[in-house]
């Protein structure tokens, strides 16, 4: 069994407490926060009042704090805009990046290890010194997630002999590969809008949940079809593009470049440019190499 256990450096947490807590996060984010108070992780974001992306992050519950695994170096903004709709509610912003460690877990039965017996997206069960461990609450993302306290770092998964050190080129790759969208190092902030991103395949939005900010844009979208882009993962034949490079049918712009590893990336691709290019075999550009859209 060769489970690679991957510190994501790049996450902060912040920590939500109070009497108040559940019932402001449920009015605030795009996903319905039942199932983490039920022992459950989920992923959602947080929007402008206009329904375009500012935060993404995922949920989980431990003891009766909900701790939020976030971008780092976002993570200033995402608490000062939570403050922002605080008013009155009986609620506490701590940065607990301090006390926590966030890692991912990639190979198969992962899961094993931690008693995970569910499929569940979400799953969660603690581990000992009062780790947490959870199944990637995204669906199409493999792996598991994991909330270790940062004083006994990541030695307390290193420990187990199915587990080895991995890195996040790993990480990336299997993001990648099943077209996962990486924060606002993908998503625009102030521009992208959930469905583009595929967040109702990713279980990140709740359309039954009722009122949220930025909820009205985000239910037009799905129910009236006005989704124009869509992530897609490509294959890139030449030199990787960088992130921002338009993607180009002959004069055409039909999108632009998201993250890349290797010979694989992401791109926000314009659906009707993408059709018309592929019924009149135009070849779809990018920089210097040439880009075709993945089957899954």
């Amino acid at each position: 069994m060769d489970i690679r256990c991957i510190e994501l450096e790049g996450r902060g947490v912040l920590s939500i407490a109070g009497g108040d807590a559940a019932d402001f996060l449920q009015g605030v984010i795009s996903n319905d926060i039942s199932p983490v108070t039920a022992g459950r992780a989920v992923y959602a974001a947080l929007l402008t009042p206009q329904g375009k992306f500012l935060h993404d992050f995922f949920i989980v519950q431990y003891e009766n704090v909900f701790l939020l695994d976030c971008e780092a170096a976002r993570l200033g903004d995402l608490g000062q805009r939570f403050a922002t709709y605080k008013l009155r509610a009986d609620i506490k912003l701590l940065d607990a990046s301090e006390d926590w460690c966030v890692a991912a877990l990639l190979g198969e039965n992962a899961a094993a290890p931690f008693g995970l017996k569910r499929s569940d997206p979400g799953d969660n069960a603690r581990v000992a010194s009062d780790g947490l461990i959870y199944r990637d609450p995204r669906p199409r993302m493999p792996g598991l997630r994991a909330l270790v306290p940062r004083a006994s770092g990541l030695s307390l998964l290193l420990d187990m002999p199915e587990i080895s050190n991995g890195n996040t080129t790993d990480y990336d790759r299997a993001r990648i590969a099943a077209c996962v969208p990486d924060g606002s190092r993908d998503m625009t902030v102030g521009k992208a809008t959930l469905m583009e991103f595929d967040f109702e395949d990713l279980c990140g939005v709740d359309f039954e949940k009722g009122c949220y900010v930025g909820q009205e844009l985000t239910a037009r979208t799905k129910y009236r079809g006005l989704v124009r882009r869509r992530l897609k993962r490509v294959l890139v034949d030449g030199p990787l593009p960088p992130s921002g490079t338009p993607v180009m049918a002959n004069d055409k712009e039909a999108g632009e470049m998201c993250s890349g590893l290797d010979n694989q990336a992401l791109a926000l691709l314009r659906l009707d440019r993408i059709e018309e290019a592929q019924a009149n075999s135009v070849t779809l550009k990018a920089g210097k190499a040439i880009i075709t859209p993945a089957t899954y």
